[in-house]
């Protein structure tokens, strides 16, 4: 046997062997669908969480992370993954208010949180993350824990330094828990989608509207046509939830939970950092040019909104059994922490 035949036989035999190495570390599958579109930028971060699964089992679990609307719609994925069909879904948990309300009450508390690290402490040390999973379990899934792409900036034509400059302001903003919110200060919200914002900033159907973070309101041109930015935003902060097949996550040993766990932890605070550092870049930008001015919400400000959204939590408290333990949970928290009075 020649040289040559000798190396490529030595490599195919050291391929074969890394493969089965591979094969045999990988233990669990999970296919997991995204509420975020492919080229999104909170997806791409998601495939990286994928990764730093794998990185932190060895290997042992591997995550396909797949895009929105890839094997069922955005709004099927709990009984997807409840089926089977799904391992496990990457998603904003209002999509699940349909199942019942207390998911859109805890998914976003209009106005209860002023940084992500509140949320997560809240979820972690607060009773959230014991909350959640007893709303999911009984549905076959397993709340892992939660992240966000970090709190929605506002867009304004006007200037807007307090909850007094809300009164009759002319707002986008989605039905429900939002728009009630902003009815309760004052606000004269109205329903649009997302495509017909810029327009009707630019024609002054709108003067305000509640949209998305600093980075992708300035990417989209809306300062060009709102220049009094609120940053960071007051009002939205979405809970995007990372949950499984509860079966399968009972399956799992313990050690690969911790390390699942961990990961998701890690992820989140990844995550919000990367957003919240491309926001402060678009923000400094903004600044530069000379045409924009930036409002930034005092803390008694941001004290009195979360106070009239309060009236609306204790609304939608009323809408269910966990609705009440939502609400009753996440006012204690605020209380204990002194981001609200009693």
């Amino acid at each position: 046997m020649s040289i040559l035949s000798r190396r490529s036989l030595f490599a195919g035999v050291a391929m074969t062997l890394a493969l089965a190495s591979t094969a045999q570390a990988q233990e669990y599958t999970f296919r997991i669908q995204s509420s975020d579109p492919a080229g999104n930028t909170n997806f791409l971060l998601q495939k990286e969480w994928a990764q730093m699964v794998s990185e932190k089992t060895d290997g042992r679990i591997a995550v396909e992370m797949m895009p929105v609307e890839t094997i069922v719609a955005h709004s099927e994925t709990m009984d997807a993954v409840a089926a089977g069909i799904l391992d496990g879904h990457f998603t904003d948990t209002s999509y699940a208010s349909g199942k019942d309300a207390a998911f859109g009450l805890i998914a976003n508390p209009v106005g209860a949180w002023s940084d992500p690290s509140q949320m997560f402490d809240f979820m972690a040390n607060g009773g959230g993350k014991e909350l959640m999973n007893e709303m999911l379990e009984p549905y076959g899934l397993h709340f892992i824990g939660a992240t966000t792409p970090g709190l929605e900036a506002f867009v304004a034509k006007v200037p807007l330094d307090g909850v007094a400059d809300l009164q009759g302001l002319k707002l986008r903003a989605p039905e429900g828990m939002v728009q009630n919110v902003f009815a309760a200060a004052g606000a004269a919200p109205v329903n649009l989608p997302g495509s017909e914002v810029f327009t009707s900033l630019d024609k002054g159907v709108i003067d305000a509207a509640d949209y998305n973070t600093f980075s992708t309101n300035a990417a989209q041109g809306l300062h060009d046509v709102a220049k009094h930015p609120v940053y960071p935003g007051f009002h939205s902060m979405p809970l995007i939830e990372v949950s499984v097949n509860l079966s399968k996550w009972n399956s799992l040993p313990d050690d690969l939970k911790t390390a699942m766990e961990e990961s998701v932890a890690e992820f989140a605070v990844y995550q919000s950092q990367t957003v919240h550092e491309r926001d402060m870049e678009a923000a400094k930008e903004a600044e530069a040019s000379g045409e924009i001015t930036i409002h930034d919400w005092s803390d008694e400000e941001r004290a009195k909104f979360r106070a009239i959204a309060r009236s609306q939590w204790e609304d939608a408290a009323k809408a269910s059994a966990n609705s009440q333990k939502v609400y009753d949970l996440l006012t204690a928290y605020l209380i204990e922490k002194g981001l609200m009075e009693e």
